[in-house]
């Protein structure tokens, strides 16, 4: 009893998966690893088995690559950053935290302590690995997003996805030209970054809701998810049609086409491709899954380095938002759910595999001895003040949306935390200056500041963020009656969602329940007790 009440026992506990499906053991496993102070063996395999994978990984690299792969080589740092990352997204997951923040804090760790150096030459490979985070990020922001409900709140997306991002975009572009002294252009590039939402950080917090109880109703998930992809598409469009805007060396007239094109072109291409993934591969392949998850993510590939080689990078990330979307689309009415889409548990993976790499080159980008103290405390003040403003500005364009005031409150507070698009965009306009061989000085600057901004935003609002969902979401939502079965189409991904959340109606809600304790309570003890006996022979 006294072990049960220890932190040490709680601790074990929190870190402790348990799985719904049988697993089996080896002989004598308990007593040398007694629950629950250790893992399970199920647990264990698979951390022994990611860790011989990624041994066998890196001597490989070593092989084909050498110095650059061994021990002290950036490439070998760039490892151990990933690992170490991961692990300090677990321990920060253990509290009400998003992993990305204790991502981010071992990047800035690892920098300053001069464990890792990533600079030089290999700016280059971290640049790449950032595009390919981006085409991740956007494919799942597509695949997210649920048509059926978007045809029928699309008006209130629209609404709410604008114009608080317009409002935040103005407000830091306001703030950069007169507190920060950057020129108009790039205070309106860094406004567009600033201005996207996280889904990274929301979803953990809403997932810790569900299962408390506190059901989510109305469809706010759907509508948080619907505005954050549609944030997170305006932000990176915006982002590459002010940046080929501004690092263009072409006439004037084409530099004022850019933006149409950009548009009309990432929407083209977007749609055909989308469509494309409807028939190819035939929906009754039996390799149907991987294929059409290869199709999207080359698909997302070739939209952002082909729309960057031929300089219209703000095509790039709006056709990969809607080629995911359309093909979601056509795939839900060939009988697939939104809720257990096998292309999205896909891209889940690749983004468990890719969050620790993002935020951990993000966070060693960060170096605290060239930090300005004026320009920090500039920028701390500035991104609080604007996303003070941007919730009142959500809260108060809410009307005719059937949400009380309470739920406009959480629904505002849900859409101020910054991480995955600010991670990623962030570094991208300084790499674009450095590699300009007719760069000046001002220029690095400008586009220092435009990445330590960004990185500020992550590390002030993500947590912050996190804390005010999680607190004020006891306080703003009504609790609402655990399911007593799972709803059809439940995920069977253990990864939280947000389509895990109930979004049904309050009273429809009430009624359903109602309905199977009267009708159901008679069925599910016979269930039960067969179940029961079923076991009992079995044993």
């Amino acid at each position: 009893s006294r072990l049960e009440q220890s932190w040490i026992y709680s601790l074990c506990m929190r870190c402790r998966v348990e799985y719904t499906t049988p697993s089996w053991e080896p002989p004598g496993w308990q007593k040398v690893c007694p629950y629950p102070l250790c893992p399970s063996y199920r647990q264990f395999a698979r951390i022994l088995s990611i860790i011989l994978i990624g041994v066998l990984l890196w001597v490989t690299a070593y092989v084909i690559i050498g110095d650059t792969a061994a021990p002290g080589g950036q490439l070998f740092q760039l490892v151990v950053l990933t690992v170490a990352a991961n692990f300090g997204g677990f321990i920060i997951s253990l509290t009400t935290l998003p992993r990305l923040i204790g991502m981010l804090l071992v990047g800035i760790l690892f920098q300053n302590v001069g464990w890792v150096n990533l600079d030089g030459d290999f700016q280059i490979v971290t640049a790449e690995l950032r595009k390919l985070a981006l085409v991740i990020i956007l494919v799942r922001a597509g695949l997210e997003m649920d048509p059926t409900a978007f045809k029928k709140i699309y008006k209130t997306i629209l609404k709410l996805g604008l114009i608080p991002w317009i409002v935040e975009c103005s407000l830091i572009a306001v703030c950069a030209r007169f507190f920060l002294e950057l020129p108009w252009m790039w205070s309106i590039l860094l406004g567009s970054i600033v201005g996207a939402v996280s889904p990274a950080v929301v979803v953990p917090c809403l997932f810790r809701l569900r299962t408390k109880g506190y059901g989510v109703v109305k469809g706010i998930p759907t509508l948080i998810i619907a505005v954050a992809g549609i944030d997170d598409a305006v932000s990176v469009a915006g982002f590459g049609i002010i940046s080929s805007i501004m690092f263009s060396t072409q006439s004037l007239g084409l530099q004022i086409a850019q933006a149409p094109v950009c548009i009309i072109g990432g929407l083209g291409f977007g749609i055909v491709w989308g469509f494309l993934c409807k028939y190819v591969p035939e929906p009754g392949d039996a390799y149907v899954v991987p294929i059409r998850t290869l199709m999207l993510f080359g698909g997302g590939l070739l939209a952002v380095f082909g729309s960057e080689k031929i300089h219209f990078e703000g095509a790039g990330p709006l056709g990969v938002v809607f080629a995911a979307f359309t093909a979601s689309y056509f795939w839900c009415g060939q009988g697939w759910e939104l809720e257990d889409n096998p292309v999205s548990t896909a891209f889940e993976i690749f983004w468990m595999i890719f969050e620790p790499i993002l935020f951990g080159i993000t966070g060693a980008s960060i170096k605290i001895a060239e930090l300005d103290p004026h320009i920090v405390s500039i920028g701390v003040g500035s991104i609080y003040v604007v996303a003070i403003i941007r919730i009142l500005t959500t809260v108060a364009i809410a009307f005719g949306d059937k949400l009380n005031v309470k739920e406009k409150i959480f629904v505002a507070i849900s859409w101020m935390s910054k991480a995955t698009v600010q991670a990623a965009l962030g570094p991208v306009a300084l790499k674009t200056v450095m590699l300009n061989e007719n760069r000046t000085e001002e220029e690095v600057h400008y586009a220092e500041l435009v990445k330590m901004i960004c990185i500020l935003s992550i590390i002030l609002t993500a947590p912050l963020g996190a804390i005010l969902i999680s607190v004020t979401g006891t306080k703003l939502l009504k609790k609402t009656k655990q399911q007593l079965e799972p709803m059809e189409g439940w995920r069977r991904s253990h990864r939280p969602s947000l389509h895990d959340i109930s979004i049904i109606d309050e009273e429809e809600e009430r009624e359903d329940i109602e309905g199977i304790a009267d009708e159901d309570t008679a069925a599910n003890t016979l269930s039960n007790a067969q179940t029961a006996s079923a076991f009992t022979i079995t044993k």
